[in-house]
């Protein structure tokens, strides 16, 4: 009997089904696109942020404690004193985390005379192509590093030793165009190089005033055969939080288990750790505003995603139970004559809360398909990527639309529980 009197009230009233059907599938749409985009944001908005330079600078230890002991930073006058083995720099990529490694880039900086002039040289990789012992191949460099300077010419390879990359500033200082050959001599050994100008770029930073050369080229010049000063490195990074300040203090002041969630997590102090782990004669350095930063972006961007999803489980709520109860006051005649007939408020109820259910169920469905491809519009339109659909999503859905049926019914069904069969059968 149940059963027949849930279906005839399905059919008998399709437009209402489908109504309510749709309001529920435009609200779980809305939870389930922001739910998929806010469990996926986070590394997509770390690669985003990623554009906008490192967050780590690796350099040799010994000038980290002096520069540390004389409070000297990284333009600070200080004569460097020790390396990093150019060889040691695959280690990078063989970390725990070496997946959230971007790129990273070495750089040696050298003196040059040119025109009469001192010049500071820059040997860096542009786009270099690693092989890592674990067996995996990189692309890495300043190139894609910076991907906000603005550079004029053809893109410069790291195996062209002749080329050169010509700051701004220096172009213009001295009437540089593309293609113009320049000689600079080494004041250390009077060696003298011709370079050809390969791009002419512009940071808007102190790079201006110097030129970019292949790392070969400037090791050649300072007398530095396999060595570099420093690297910078860019790594996608979970927010800080307490436990991550606490080890970045410290690591050896966390517990047993505090120490594994905070290894096995992608703090920015964590991959430091871990770099200093595979590289022991050199200090990491977090860039803590770039890190900071991040953290803060991308933890609005959740709670932006978070609120969206509860105001539109909140106006789904409102809308169905206007539905529900603009249907229970529709067929009061039929619930009073229900309860007449001996039905309890019990057993009316859960006619009604099935029927809602059942319909919700279907809206659900189709809403958590469009969600899906709602999620896929703005993972494109924002990141230039898709978003990949997150399986903890569909159990979420299905508490949702149990708790917007169940919500959204709850004032129908106090209207049922006071209809009097004597009342509604007469007319009143």
């Amino acid at each position: 009997m149940f059963s027949r009197m849930l279906i005839s009230v399905l059919v008998r009233q399709k437009k209402k089904v489908l109504l309510i059907a749709l309001t529920i599938a435009l609200g779980v749409s809305l939870a389930t696109a922001m739910l998929n985009v806010m469990f996926d944001v986070g590394d997509k908005v770390n690669q985003e942020l990623k554009a906008y330079g490192a967050n780590l600078n690796i350099v040799p230890r010994g000038n980290a404690i002096i520069n540390e002991m004389y409070q000297l930073d990284n333009n600070g006058r200080q004569q460097t004193l020790q390396y990093i083995k150019q060889e040691d720099l695959v280690k990078i990529k063989m970390i725990f985390w070496a997946y959230n490694i971007v790129d990273f880039a070495p750089f040696l900086t050298t003196q040059a005379i040119f025109n009469d002039k001192p010049v500071t040289v820059v040997g860096t990789w542009f786009n270099k192509h690693l092989n890592i012992p674990t067996g995996d191949q990189v692309d890495t460099g300043i190139l894609a590093m910076k991907s906000w300077w603005a550079i004029e010419g053809n893109t410069i390879t790291d195996d062209n030793i002749q080329a050169v990359m010509v700051g701004e500033s220096i172009a213009k200082q001295w009437n540089l165009e593309l293609g113009d050959s320049i000689d600079i001599v080494s004041p250390q050994t009077n060696k003298k190089i011709t370079l050809k100008i390969n791009n002419i770029f512009h940071s808007g930073g102190i790079e201006d005033t110097q030129l970019f050369v292949s790392l070969p080229v400037a090791q050649d010049l300072a007398n530095k055969k396999g060595l570099v000063e420093r690297v910078e490195v860019s790594a996608l990074t979970t927010p800080e939080n307490e436990l991550a300040r606490k080890a970045a203090q410290d690591p050896n002041s966390l517990s047993r288990t505090e120490w594994d969630t905070w290894y096995c997590t992608a703090y920015i102090s964590s991959i430091a750790y871990q770099l200093e782990e595979l590289m022991p004669n050199v200090r990491v350095k977090a860039i803590m505003q770039v890190a900071e930063s991040e953290g803060s972006i991308l933890q609005k961007t959740q709670l932006l995603m978070l609120f969206l999803t509860i105001l539109s489980l909140v106006c789904s709520a409102l809308a169905i139970s206007n539905l529900v109860t603009a249907n229970v006051i529709e067929r009061s005649t039929e619930i009073g004559l229900l309860k007449a007939l001996g039905a309890t408020n019990t057993a009316v109820a859960m006619l009604i809360l099935t029927e809602i259910l059942i319909i919700a169920l279907l809206g659900g469905i189709l809403g958590y398909f469009i969600g899906l491809g709602f999620a896929q519009i703005i993972g494109y339109t924002v990141f230039g990527s898709f978003v990949e659909p997150k399986m903890i999503i569909v159990p979420l859905v299905i508490i949702m639309v149990c708790l917007i049926t169940f919500l959204g019914s709850l004032p129908a069904l106090r209207i049922m529980m006071f209809l009097r069969p004597t009342d509604v059968l007469h007319g009143r």
